[in-house]
């Protein structure tokens, strides 16, 4: 048995096609060649099923709940199914036992006693007026180096991208 299972895995194995049965094609090719092969021969593909378990596993129509209920490829499938589902109930299991920790965090209260002002980019200087929501800029002031100035507004038009023009 594990003889023919290593056989079914070898990538330079000969498989013969289901469309033209002179082809005779490397299993790591076949499944590019169904694909090319089926185009090719649309009256052969139309009487063909594909199989649920294997795109590989081209069945005439009729045989095809036969080819289902004994395909080898099933039984691989549904062992994964249940291997997916136990697993899936250990993690379940383990995440239900788990428990938030009890916050000792107060960020209303943190902002009432708040005693230093907030920093805010590029500003110095606040009123405290008790009540952040209540906090007038003051000052302002950049921290470039002497040289440098902020722009007064963003460009509409990238330089790159303005036709030559210099601004």
């Amino acid at each position: 048995m594990e003889e023919t299972y290593t056989d079914s895995l070898d990538p330079e194995k000969l498989l013969q096609c289901p469309y033209d049965k002179n082809h005779q094609i490397r299993a790591c090719r076949f499944p590019y060649h169904l694909i090319k092969c089926r185009k090719n021969h649309p009256d052969v593909a139309s009487k063909l099923a594909t199989c649920p378990f294997n795109a590989r596993h081209q069945v005439p129509r009729a045989e095809i709940s036969h080819h289902i209920s004994s395909c080898d490829d099933r039984s691989c499938i549904e062992q994964d199914v249940v291997n997916q589902t136990r697993s899936l109930r250990q993690e379940t299991l383990a995440e239900s036992t788990w428990q938030c920790p009890p916050c000792d965090e107060d960020w209303d209260k943190d902002l009432r006693e708040q005693t230093s002002t907030p920093f805010v980019w590029g500003t110095t200087h606040y009123c405290d007026n008790n009540s952040p929501a209540n906090n007038i800029v003051m000052e302002h002031k950049n921290n470039l180096a002497s040289g440098m100035r902020v722009p007064k507004s963003l460009p509409y038009v990238l330089p790159w991208k303005n036709n030559g023009n210099a601004q």
